[in-house]
């Protein structure tokens, strides 16, 4: 009797199916639009001050900077997956909490001018990369985020190689040994939260370079494990503490697909926030405002509290206006005292007016939550003319939540603009929406 197939062959074999056969017509269409998004928040990204010269630490080469100029392969993916990830602005699948479009879009741009390949290549690569991060995160639902790890930066890694390694042509032994190098080499911790460093923007980035130098080491010749993902060592027992759940994570691939299913992000902070600046919005349409608040409880789902309530006198006045991105009672205040959160929102130090407004603000565990499978809000408090509530059961962006496309077209636009004219933008609009019957990236790579 034969031995059952390896994740990691599993995966390979998925990947080279979805090579040879493509895939259906609404996944590409949804493949299109979150790519659109993720290069727009790049752009956006890039145009802060404080992310710019991020672009010095990359050796030179030929692949494309969302900052400007370029850079080598693997170093070019880790500069832009960081700039897509940094606003956290960037798209996620809400049931594994993946940031997708972070780790896929770098490798797939990057990885596509290595080669050099077609634009329907470089689409086929970021679903791939997409498909296969979501089912490690579904594989054992928040259990990553508990042991203090981001599942983007781990499933992403494994992704990111099974894609590299269909664009570089590697056979199924050296597809299956690129994913067991990169699981071997993925990491990517939460201890950013510990002082806000910025450097869990390079989670996402880091993981698109591991899968391409994995790929790269695979085609010279190293093996890796191909039990990487389900071993006594492996992944997930590793990074999650328990592999029970691979088999069925993974039985889907190819046939339910994953990537429609993920929430564009309306705000550029923690998506756990989202859903309580919704309520806000609702309070606010209901009369209240920041002058009138006498004190706001916000009923959290216990598993994000980790993320955007503790310490509460941080989340209250962050150390910096990076920090404040995981602040649940600093960004509701920006809402109130701003009408409004944006790019802009949290750029500068933050502000004595939106922290005092905070300050009037506490949390308690919400019962029945249902996350991860969605993210809901609900606050109450009291006004200078009377209580107020208001209550969210699933963040807007989501798929039973949708946004149209206009609204996402609209956001690139807004987010590219920060550095370039608009004829430039929509020559990228163009470029990107029509990469799949594009025949190389050439044009991309120079509008770029």
């Amino acid at each position: 009797m034969s031995a059952p197939m390896t994740g990691a062959a599993r995966i390979a074999d998925f990947a080279a199916a979805t090579f040879a056969d493509g895939v259906p017509d609404h996944v590409l269409e949804a493949a299109q639009l979150h790519l659109l998004d993720a290069i727009g928040v790049g752009f956006a990204s890039a145009s802060l001050p404080e992310n710019a010269g991020w672009a010095a630490a990359a050796a030179a080469g030929s692949a494309s900077l969302l900052s400007g100029g370029t850079a080598e392969a693997g170093a070019a993916a880790m500069i832009n997956g960081a700039l897509i990830h940094a606003l956290e602005y960037d798209d996620t699948h809400i049931g594994s909490v993946v940031h997708g479009s972070a780790v896929a879009a770098p490798l797939a741009l990057a990885v596509a001018q290595l080669a050099p390949a077609s634009g329907r290549d470089l689409m086929l690569a970021y679903i791939v990369a997409w498909e296969v991060a979501i089912r490690i995160g579904l594989a054992a639902p928040g259990a990553f985020q508990a042991r203090g790890f981001q599942v983007t930066s781990v499933g992403g890694a494994i992704g990111a190689a099974a894609a590299a390694g269909q664009i570089i042509s590697l056979d199924r032994a050296r597809a299956t040994s690129a994913i067991g190098i990169a699981g071997g080499q993925a990491s990517g911790t939460l201890a950013f939260l510990a002082d806000g460093a910025m450097s869990k923007a390079l989670n996402p980035g880091w993981a698109a370079r591991t899968g391409i130098e994995a790929a790269r080491l695979a085609a010279a010749g190293m093996t890796g494990p191909a039990s990487i993902l389900e071993s006594g060592f492996g992944v997930m027992t590793s990074f999650a503490g328990d592999a029970s759940g691979l088999a069925a994570a993974l039985d889907g691939l190819g046939q339910d697909w994953q990537l429609p299913q993920a929430a564009f992000k309306l705000y550029p902070c923690c998506h756990y926030i989202h859903p309580f600046l919704e309520a806000i919005e609702q309070a606010m349409a209901e009369g209240l405002r920041a002058d009138d608040l006498v004190s706001l409880t916000a009923f959290v789902p216990p598993p994000a509290a980790p993320l955007i309530c503790e310490p509460w006198a941080r989340r209250q006045a962050p150390i910096s206006g990076y920090d404040g991105k995981w602040g649940l009672a600093y960004a509701m205040a920006l809402m109130l005292v701003d009408g409004r959160v944006d790019v802009d929102s949290f750029t500068s130090h933050p502000r004595a007016d939106v922290v005092a407004v905070a300050q009037r603000m506490t949390w308690a565990p919400m019962p029945d939550h249902g996350f991860p499978r969605r993210f809901a809000a609900r606050i109450e408090g009291m006004g200078k003319k009377g209580p107020f509530k208001a209550a969210l059961h699933q963040v807007l962006g989501a798929p039973d939540r949708p946004v149209n496309t206009a609204a996402i077209r609209a956001k690139f636009a807004s987010n590219a603009t920060r550095r370039f004219e608009a004829m430039r933008v929509a020559q990228l609009e163009e470029a990107i929406l029509g990469l799949v019957s594009a025949p190389d990236i050439a044009a991309l790579g120079r509008l770029l």
